[in-house]
């Protein structure tokens, strides 16, 4: 792999310091503090930039624990759930006297010879009649017990061995897809907080004169990180965010 692009955290935290100057310049941070930048860099990374996460379907089978405590435990990698599917627990199969079902049935053999627009138009129709008296189950997300509470009656709208799919989003494991490391704003936002910390160390000895008359000057470096991490963070909320999703089919 090419130093220019990393695919590890110890390339990317050496790719950091290069672009400060290492080694050239000798760059004044611990290794403990440049595992603790690299740590916060990717928290924020997967909390806010879209390619640090994936749309997922999650399956989930109902187990007895989930009816006892009305709600679902989620893998840790799950930061964010944007809804349960719509489903009807009371249907375990085929229902004849559905009106999807009859609609079905009746104008299955003319959509062969004629066009869909009315079919479509009656779907929609009946989406926006399930929507308005039926609606979604409402849910509450707690990322930090990784609990879906799922606010429904769980006794009668699901049973054991049934299953749940659950829209959500999942972080992006950078040391499976290693090409996160390489990620461009990843990769400056790195390089930024790391100047802060290296600027943040040398403040303790403004003033001081090195050998060959040259003098540190911490707070210069610390001041321009600053507005470097405020620039990217800026513009993560423009560019690299997900939009909102309003309206939901």
């Amino acid at each position: 792999m090419s130093v220019s692009k990393p695919a590890s955290r110890e390339e990317l935290k050496a790719y950091a310091k290069r672009q400060l100057g290492d080694p050239v310049i000798e760059v004044n941070v611990d290794p403990d503090q440049e595992e603790d930048v690299l740590e916060l860099s990717l928290q924020f990374f997967q909390q806010y930039h879209f390619d640090g996460v994936e749309h997922i379907y999650l399956k989930h089978e109902v187990t007895a624990g989930d009816i006892s405590n009305t709600y679902i435990t989620l893998n840790d990698s799950i930061i964010g759930v944007e809804r349960i599917l719509p489903f009807d627990s009371r249907r375990r199969g085929i229902d004849l006297f559905d009106v999807r079902y009859q609609i079905l049935i009746n104008d299955l053999y003319s959509l062969q010879s004629t066009d869909m627009i009315y079919y479509f138009q009656v779907q929609r129709q009946l989406s926006l009649i399930n929507q308005l008296l039926v609606g979604q189950k409402p849910i509450r997300f707690t990322k930090h017990q990784h609990r879906l509470h799922v606010d429904m009656d769980w006794e009668s709208d699901t049973a054991i061995g049934e299953f749940l799919i659950v829209e959500a989003y999942k972080i992006l494991d950078p040391d499976s897809y290693t090409d996160v490391y390489n990620d461009l704003y990843l990769k400056k936002y790195v390089t930024a907080q790391l100047k802060k910390v290296w600027g943040n160390n040398l403040k303790k000895f403004q003033g001081v004169q090195l050998p060959g008359g040259v003098t540190l000057n911490g707070q210069i470096i610390y001041d321009e990180a600053v507005e470097e991490i405020k620039e990217l963070e800026t513009d993560i909320d423009s560019r690299y965010q997900l939009p909102v999703d309003f309206f939901q089919a």
